[in-house]
């Protein structure tokens, strides 16, 4: 998407809900093929994150996975959500943007095959985005944490660092929460 998309782009706005819904509920294709049902990460933290392989915050996917390494044993999950949404900063083959998240930075989270996460949001995305105190993404690298029952918890924006004290006090907290 080119800048006059990406200006279009912020201009949309959906309702939020009234009241969370589950975000458990849906269900994702995977970067490298199959599909990834968001139930089966029910009972544990999730970290969702929209990606661009292309983007100035990528080097972000080094904290990601320093979080997902450090927290996976507790139950954290990490789902990446590559987009090319803002300003076309992914690639088309899923191959390549493989290689950025895998070689690169060493990510053995889930990636989810490229979707759009606030142009024609996958309806993750648009859940994630109108749930109660949430907005749609702004930019590459934004942050959800939703809780073990998959409600939404905390967003974060795409300069607030993997490794930032709020975000890993609240993954702290969302992992002492009984299951």
């Amino acid at each position: 998407m080119g800048l006059l998309g990406t200006i279009k782009m912020y201009a949309q706005r959906s309702r939020q809900h009234e009241q969370p819904t589950d975000l458990y509920s849906h269900k994702v294709e995977l970067l490298e093929g199959g599909s990834l049902d968001l139930d089966s990460l029910r009972g544990n933290p999730t970290l969702i994150v929209n990606t661009a392989s292309e983007c100035g915050f990528t080097p972000q996917f080094e904290g990601l996975q320093e979080l997902y390494e450090r927290y996976s044993d507790r139950g954290l999950q990490v789902l990446g959500c590559p987009s090319a949404d803002f300003m076309d900063q992914e690639h088309d083959d899923a191959t390549e943007t493989a290689d950025v998240c895998r070689r690169n930075y060493g990510v053995t989270f889930p990636m989810a095959g490229k979707m759009s996460v606030r142009s024609e949001p996958h309806p993750l995305w648009d859940d994630l985005a109108r749930q109660p105190g949430s907005k749609p993404p702004v930019w590459n690298f934004s942050k959800y944490l939703v809780d073990g029952e998959g409600h939404l918890l905390a967003r974060w924006p795409t300069k607030v660092k993997p490794d930032d004290p709020t975000l890993v006090g609240a993954i702290e907290q969302a992992l002492e929460r009984p299951r």
